[in-house]
């Protein structure tokens, strides 16, 4: 599965970000609230959507895409795209939040309602998290709470267009009130789990949840 995955390499970037978090490199200290202030602290905004990755970028067709979804779920799902694509479509429209402080505006996106996710695979009393996992070795955990918001999807078209493989495609993930490393791009799989498994930032200095508006950018800040 997924989670037999290696880590991918270490690259410049990945050093970069570690030692932003060690000194709390681009932290205002400010905290609007979101239904007051549409930009979160420490934001400004951008009309392009930059690429941001581990240096990899996957290649994967949708005739070889898949979808597991497993753990401590009644339904564990094993989809391929026809089946995929076969379960309802909602489109979405939302903001990007970057880390790295750019956002963007009114996205349109298109896929699986995270919400239709869940009453497919039906979570386990004990569900708590989960972990995405993709397909260049990279993970993100969540609560189960923050994945199941209601504006979240599993997205695979963007502005009308499918997903282009710089931007996660076919499938990432799309959570919009988090930090947009919580999306995770090229989505292999969902891990539900009783406890929680921080992931590829989360153990390298970055906040464990999240929250732009809160500016939660990284632990121990």
């Amino acid at each position: 599965m997924a989670g037999e995955n290696q880590q991918p390499p270490i690259s410049k970037l990945t050093r970069s970000k570690q030692r932003w978090a060690r000194e709390g490199r681009l932290l205002t200290g400010k905290t609007p609230r979101p239904e007051e202030q549409r930009l979160p602290p420490g934001q400004h905004l951008t009309r392009d959507w930059p690429i941001l990755d581990l240096g990899l970028t996957p290649q994967i067709s949708r005739e070889r895409w898949r979808l597991d979804v497993y753990g401590a779920v009644e339904n564990p799902i094993f989809w391929d795209w026809a089946q995929f694509t076969a379960q309802p479509q909602a489109k979405f429209t939302s903001d990007i939040h970057c880390v790295t402080t750019w956002s963007r505006y009114d996205n349109q996106w298109e896929g699986l309602p995270i919400r239709d996710l869940l009453m497919a695979c039906r979570p386990r009393d004990e569900a708590r998290y989960v972990v995405l996992h993709s397909h260049d070795g990279y993970t993100t955990n969540l609560t189960l709470e923050d994945f199941a918001a209601e504006d979240a999807l599993l997205a695979h078209a963007w502005s009308g267009a499918p997903l282009q493989p710089e931007h996660g495609g076919p499938v990432r993930l799309v959570v919009p009130h988090l930090y947009f490393w919580k999306s995770a791009k090229w989505l292999q799989s969902i891990e539900f789990l009783a406890e929680d498994a921080p992931g590829y930032w989360e153990v390298r200095g970055y906040h464990n949840r999240g929250d732009p508006w809160q500016e939660q950018r990284y632990s121990g800040h």
